[in-house]
């Protein structure tokens, strides 16, 4: 029988699409109690899976999450002053978990 090749772990190369795919992080209260467990919340693209996200924070960040999660925040319908009705933009959000020893700092990248 033939021996099966065991394949290395190819590095994520940062490209283009890669930093479509994070639109920008979330600031909020439920963002900094999430962070305190090693989470971190993104706004997405609609069109992002979770193997996108987590390879786009393993290519950007130099970081292997443990866990994503998908949100969709379906848009508010807002009445305007003799305006008639709209809606909001749907958001879609990702909570990406990551390794206990791992040490984000989006302050300091994004500045």
């Amino acid at each position: 029988m033939a021996e099966k090749k065991v394949k290395a772990d190819k590095k994520i190369v940062a490209t283009a699409g890669i930093y479509d795919i994070l639109r920008r992080p979330i600031v909020s209260e439920k963002a900094a109690r999430l962070s305190e467990n090693n989470g971190i919340a993104f706004e997405i693209a609609m069109s992002a899976t979770k193997e996108d996200v987590a390879r786009a924070v393993q290519a950007i960040y130099n970081v292997t999450p443990t866990k994503v999660n998908i949100v969709v925040a379906k848009g508010k319908i807002k009445s305007f002053r003799g305006r008639g009705i709209g809606t909001q933009r749907a958001v879609k959000k990702a909570y990406v978990s990551l390794p206990a020893d791992a040490n984000l700092d989006l302050a300091a990248q994004n500045a």
